[in-house]
C-alpha cells in the first residue's frame, strides 16, 4: 500500500479523534511561536515543542488505517 492510498483510506474513529488534538496543539503552538508581544524564552520554545508534537501526531494518526482497508489494498 502506497503513500497516497493509506492517506485516502478510512481512519478509525480514535485516531480521527487523535488526529483533531494534534491539530488543536498545533495550532497553539503556531499562536504561541508567532505571537507578537515579548514572551520569555521558555514560552516560546514550548510553543515550538507544541508545533512540532501536533504536526507528528496528526501525521500518523492520518496514515493509520483499518484493517479491513489495508489488507483489501494488498490483495
Amino acid at each position: 500500500m502506497n503513500a497516497i492510498k493509506r492517506a485516502q483510506a478510512p481512519t478509525p474513529k480514535f485516531f480521527k479523534t487523535l488526529r483533531a488534538i494534534g491539530l488543536v496543539l498545533a495550532a497553539i503552538g503556531s499562536a504561541v511561536f508567532a505571537a507578537p508581544i515579548a514572551l520569555p524564552t521558555a514560552i516560546i520554545t514550548l510553543g515550538g515543542y507544541l508545533a512540532v508534537a501536533g504536526g507528528v501526531v496528526s501525521a500518523v494518526s492520518q496514515l493509520t488505517v483499518e484493517l479491513k482497508s489495508a489488507e483489501n489494498a494488498v490483495e
